[in-house]
């Protein structure tokens, strides 16, 4: 049966549509780091979602076995969006290594005829965050992030 991190750590993959506090333990991902308006219509951020999911693929379908894997987007300033600093991910199942991260990535570039070398292997070691289900446009998002620092500073966080 296929691991699955949506039903696995539903608390971090399925939050709930009001602030809360969760405590996320270090993981593995696949990461492609870029700048831009995520919304541009062919964009770096488009492109960067595809290289993360043909290398998440070639895991998927490798013999590294059936695990549903999941991300996130993480975006850093809304004033500008053409300035975008941003870094998407997908996380990795736990039995992967660099080692098999790496022939992904080559596998990948080589059958998808794409450059895969923005990917990286990436461990994130996030602790204790503040956490919001975000529905909707990439415009709607500070709304999102002004809903968890209010949370935070009602909560006694910093």
């Amino acid at each position: 049966m296929a691991f699955d991190f949506k039903k696995e750590y539903s608390e971090f993959y399925m939050p709930k549509n009001k602030p809360q506090i969760v405590t996320v333990p270090p993981a593995n991902y696949i990461a492609v780091r870029g700048m831009g308006d995520p919304n541009e219509e062919g964009g770096a951020y488009k492109a960067a979602i595809g290289v993360l999911y043909a290398v998440a693929y070639t895991i998927k379908m490798s013999k590294m076995g059936d695990h549903r894997m999941a991300g996130y987007f993480d975006f850093v300033d809304y004033s500008d969006k053409s300035a975008f600093h941003w870094i998407s991910v997908i996380r990795l199942p736990e039995f992967v290594t660099k080692t098999e991260f790496d022939w992904a990535v080559a596998e990948a570039a080589q059958k998808k005829r794409l450059d895969c070398s923005a990917a990286e292997f990436l461990t994130i070691d996030e602790g204790q965050c503040v956490q919001i289900m975000h529905v909707g446009p990439f415009d709607d998002e500070p709304a999102s992030v002004a809903l968890m620092d209010e949370y935070l500073r009602a909560n006694g966080y910093e």
